[in-house]
């Protein structure tokens, strides 16, 4: 296992950070094979766990706190916070209100005095930047969390925070959680070097793209469905596999491509695609989600690998650098967009 150092807190996490979005009724149901499923990348050497208080409404927490106990002091514990919680108009956001008890529940759940790593999920167009940070920095100085970190926020917002931090002497940001993957490298145009600039650790979510990266989405795979949908009740545009969809035809051409090339670099698909995550300098650490023993096995065989300058350049001819095959897939969305008034001079 390779370890790097979180942004530029001094924090050691390996390369590949265990996210647990599956473990729960999203995903594994049974408490007990996902805590094995923990504690077998713990012993592998994986010391980063990352997940949310919305993950299977907490019931992801419940387990990863079960699997942790006796354990703690091993690893590096991050979860989110802003996403709905329950159907309260205040029981979601990043108000100080919400963050605060949202804190509190997510310790209880998680068995702990302390988060290492609490990041706001989303951003909130509804609050201040300064009372999320306001709050957010105040539970740094009475113990509660020892870093805050943001997910997939965009890059203006991203340097927001950073100068409302620095104006307003509040505890910054310290790590980005952007979507990366072969498939969707958008962020390698922006966001990954506005979190450099800044020093700001990254861990990158669904280096798989949503599994499109898995080994199982090629065109000459045999029972391959149209219409298969991916549902959960996670609030954002998730990768789905409808193939009439244009984009969604383009990555399995993609993904097709991109199996030849690991092929011949003797590797699965799923090595190729986080070791290419990993690759980038701006990366801390891919998160990886397993839902079984079986898909850990398959991500941790990826740890130590280095890919060649060579198969680096043959990735990017065929998914230029930069680019999302298919714009769904990112994870953004302009909140300004969404409501007409935002965007329409009064009459």
């Amino acid at each position: 296992m390779q370890y790097r150092t979180l942004g530029s807190t001094g924090v050691q996490i390996s390369s590949l950070c265990l996210g647990s979005m599956m473990f729960g009724r999203w995903g594994n149901p049974d408490h007990d094979e996902a805590i094995a499923v923990i504690r077998t990348a713990l012993d592998a050497g994986v010391n980063i766990i990352d997940t949310a208080d919305v993950y299977s409404d907490g019931e992801s927490e419940v387990i990863v706190g079960k699997a942790i106990a006796g354990r703690r002091d091993e690893v590096v514990l991050a979860t989110k916070v802003s996403s709905p919680m329950g159907p309260g108009r205040n029981e979601r956001g990043a108000s100080r209100r919400w963050i605060v008890r949202a804190c509190e529940e997510s310790l209880r759940r998680l068995g702990t005095d302390h988060i290492d790593l609490y990041q706001v999920h989303r951003p909130d167009p509804a609050t201040d930047l300064d009372e999320t940070l306001g709050a957010l920095t105040d539970l740094v100085r009475t113990g509660k969390i020892r870093y805050a970190g943001s997910s997939t926020f965009s890059p203006s917002t991203i340097v927001q925070a950073q100068w409302t931090a620095e104006r307003r002497q509040r505890e910054r940001f310290v790590c980005e959680q952007p979507p990366y993957s072969l498939l969707a490298r958008g962020v390698e145009a922006d966001v990954l070097p506005t979190c450099e600039t800044y020093r700001m650790g990254v861990l990158a979510w669904s280096p798989l793209a949503g599994g499109w990266l898995s080994g199982r989405w090629r065109r000459d795979a045999a029972g391959l469905s149209s219409h298969r949908t991916r549902t959960m009740s996670f609030p954002t545009t998730l990768a789905h596999y409808d193939l009439d969809i244009p984009g969604n035809k383009a990555k399995l051409d993609a993904a097709t491509e991109l199996a030849g090339i690991a092929e011949e670099a003797g590797l699965t698909l799923v090595q190729l695609a986080l070791a290419f995550v990993t690759t980038h300098p701006a990366v801390s650490a891919a998160v990886i989600g397993p839902r079984t023993a079986e898909h850990l096995q398959g991500a941790l065989s990826a740890a130590d690998i280095t890919l060649e300058p060579a198969v680096l350049d043959r990735i990017d001819s065929v998914v230029a650098p930069g680019v999302d095959i298919n714009p769904e897939d990112t994870g953004y969305g302009a909140a300004v967009l969404a409501d007409p008034k935002r965007r329409r001079r009064a009459a």
